[in-house]
């Protein structure tokens, strides 16, 4: 008798715990969604955008996130701050094994390992960053509203083999230095 009761009464809470731990996967519309980057040197700035591949985010059955992965297409990569010759020739550049080496490594992914709920749809998020073949952990806000998430990451390059320019590594570089660290800015829309 108490084994059936026992057994009866276990039923719901393994349910219910069951319940509680149910998630939604939200596909990424890339067409509507939007990661705009920007690299600084000493004399100056650059910046333009990257093109999400496929992505979706995980939310709990109350809307919190849970998790994510990102895929950017690295042959996507443009400069919006210059025009004609120098643009091309920029644009070259940071495709070319200097920067992101993007015939060898045409994606870049992001995979969110851990959230921590920061209150009102704000979010502190770690996750595995993999950049021309290589992962390191990253670490960022971010904040989810209705059918979208946004964030700023703040990457350093040379973490990913790409040193080209830095005066971390290279001396005598003048206004020629590059700082290590590139901006993401990420609009998501799902």
């Amino acid at each position: 008798m108490k084994n059936r009761f026992l057994k009866g009464a276990l039923a719901p809470v393994v349910v219910l715990t069951t319940l509680s731990f149910t998630t939604v996967k939200k596909e990424i519309n890339t067409q509507e969604s939007l990661v705009t980057w920007k690299g600084k040197k000493i004399a100056g700035s650059h910046e333009g955008n990257i093109q999400l591949q496929n992505g979706f985010i995980s939310l709990d059955d109350e809307g919190r996130l849970v998790g994510g992965e990102f895929v950017m297409d690295m042959n996507t990569i443009v400069v919006t701050d210059l025009e004609g010759e120098n643009k091309e020739k920029l644009e070259g550049h940071l495709n070319s094994d200097d920067f992101f080496g993007v015939q060898d490594h045409s994606e870049s992914r992001l995979l969110i390992t851990d959230v921590a709920a920061a209150g009102n749809g704000k979010y502190v998020v770690t996750g595995d960053l993999t950049i021309k073949g290589t992962t390191n952990p990253v670490s960022f806000d971010m904040e989810v509203q209705d059918h979208s998430a946004s964030a700023k990451l703040k990457i350093d390059r040379t973490k990913f083999g790409i040193r080209y320019g830095s005066g971390s590594f290279f001396d005598n570089l003048g206004d020629n230095a590059i700082h290590n660290n590139f901006e993401l800015d990420v609009n998501l829309k799902f």
